[in-house]
């Protein structure tokens, strides 16, 4: 039976997919927003620095007059910032976290060329806004704005985006499964309909919805089931007047058949007595006859398993000793090696004896002599080996030699009706079994009942 394949694998990669999609355009639209606010709030704490410096630079000359102190008194007053400076040569700070040795020499650099300049630095863990300006010829001023809570903000919105991102990505998850169940649902509605179509169930059809792909492609199944449908139909009809045709055949020519028997009997009783030149025709005459009675008991009993009609009489049967017993009976004990094992099963003896037999008789016919039989058993069961040193069969022709009036070779047949191995596998599947074959030019053939 066919493994039947499930849609989740295909669902799995289109809800993986949109989410993957839907989690990179979110995060790509997180990182861009957390750059742009990043970028305007560094340039806002920067103008905003610059402007208080600038003021503080304005006052700081008619304080200093008095003292660097009176300068760090005043500045207290006016904002929320730490001043470190020069004046004179000597250096003053409003704290002790900060001191001129902490300004960046690049800003000082900048500072003493009489330029207004920034530089953000870290002093003791704290992230700094340094604005640095001279306030006359012997003054250096330095300004440290605490940047903390703008970094803060900055960490809370990037873990806010990161959340968020995280939360979008599930619920695209959830929507995309939705979708994909819903995308995919004809795809399973086709997968089962293919299946019921494979099982024989030939009115099965999608229903069409809609006039999108999905609808055309229902349209597409119903088109192609209905068609196949009335092929297989069509087919069907065809083989059931065929096996009529054979049935009424075979049974037309049974009547004037078994008058045609009886004369070519009475024909032989006194082909002795008929004039030489008249006793070869008559010999082909009888055995033209004996080729047509069997042609049609092979006729009638292919009719018969076709119709169903056979029927098994089962009973204990020893295969070795049949097996002895038919290839005695027909007078084939001197051209056979048997080869028999004590194997009894519960079988239908007729059946199994006309199988051995047409497989005997045909390794005789083709095989050049040498044939052997061996009877068996093995792990599944009872088999009948049939095997010969004859010319062996081509190996297009292993897969039709069970056809139906199939002749391998039939320069070579020497008026068999090409019933004889459907005859046998047909009787083979009755008793739950098979023949199986093989075959090597110039090596032999090997036919195998396995019950």
């Amino acid at each position: 039976m066919p493994r039947r394949i499930s849609p989740g694998g295909l669902r799995r990669r289109l809800t993986i997919a949109f989410t993957l999609a839907v989690g990179a355009s979110a995060a790509v639209l997180a990182v861009g927003s957390y750059f742009v606010v990043r970028h305007n709030l560094m340039v806002d704490s920067v103008n905003s620095g610059v402007r208080q410096a600038r003021r503080n630079l304005v006052i700081a000359p008619s304080y200093l007059k008095r003292s660097p102190d009176a300068l760090l008194r005043a500045y207290q007053r006016r904002g929320d910032f730490d001043t470190a400076g020069v004046y004179r040569g000597r250096p003053f700070s409003s704290s002790f976290s900060v001191s001129v040795r902490q300004v960046p020499s690049d800003l000082r650099r900048v500072v003493r060329k009489g330029e207004l300049g920034y530089q953000r630095n870290t002093v003791a863990g704290t992230h700094y806004l340094v604005v640095g300006g001279r306030a006359g010829r012997d003054t250096e001023l330095y300004y440290f704005f605490s940047e903390q809570d703008l970094r803060h903000e900055l960490t809370q919105l990037r873990d806010i985006l990161l959340v968020g991102v995280g939360i979008l990505m599930l619920v695209a998850a959830f929507v995309g499964a939705i979708l994909a169940r819903g995308t995919l649902r004809p795809v399973a509605r086709a997968s089962d309909a293919a299946r019921s179509l494979a099982e024989g169930l030939l009115e099965t059809r999608l229903p069409v919805e809609g006039r999108d792909e999905f609808g055309v492609w229902a349209e597409s199944f119903n088109e192609m089931a209905a068609a196949l449908e009335g092929k297989i139909s069509a087919m069907s009809a065809a083989e059931a007047r065929e096996r009529r045709f054979t049935a009424d055949v075979a049974h037309e020519l049974r009547t004037p058949l078994t008058a045609l028997v009886g004369e070519a009997s009475l024909l032989a009783q006194h082909l002795e007595a008929m004039p030489r030149e008249s006793q070869r025709p008559a010999e082909l005459l009888i055995a033209d006859v004996g080729r047509l009675r069997r042609l049609v008991e092979d006729l009638m009993q292919i009719s018969r398993l076709d119709a169903g009609q056979e029927s098994l009489q089962a009973e204990t049967v020893d295969v070795g000793a049949l097996t002895a017993a038919a290839v005695q009976a027909r007078g084939w004990d001197g051209q056979v090696r048997l080869d028999a094992e004590d194997v009894v099963i519960t079988t239908d003896p007729r059946r199994l004896e006309g199988i051995v037999a047409n497989l005997v008789g045909n390794a005789l016919e083709h095989g050049d002599g040498a044939v052997g039989v061996r009877v068996g058993r093995e792990a599944n069961g009872t088999f009948v080996e049939v095997t010969d040193k004859g010319p062996g069969i081509a190996p297009e022709h292993l897969s039709h030699l069970f056809e139906r009036f199939y002749k391998a070779d039939p320069a070579r047949s020497s008026g068999g009706t090409g019933l004889g191995l459907a005859i046998a596998q047909e009787n083979a599947r009755l008793l739950g079994g098979k023949i199986e074959v093989w075959s090597e030019v110039g090596k032999g053939s090997r036919f195998t009942l396995r019950l």
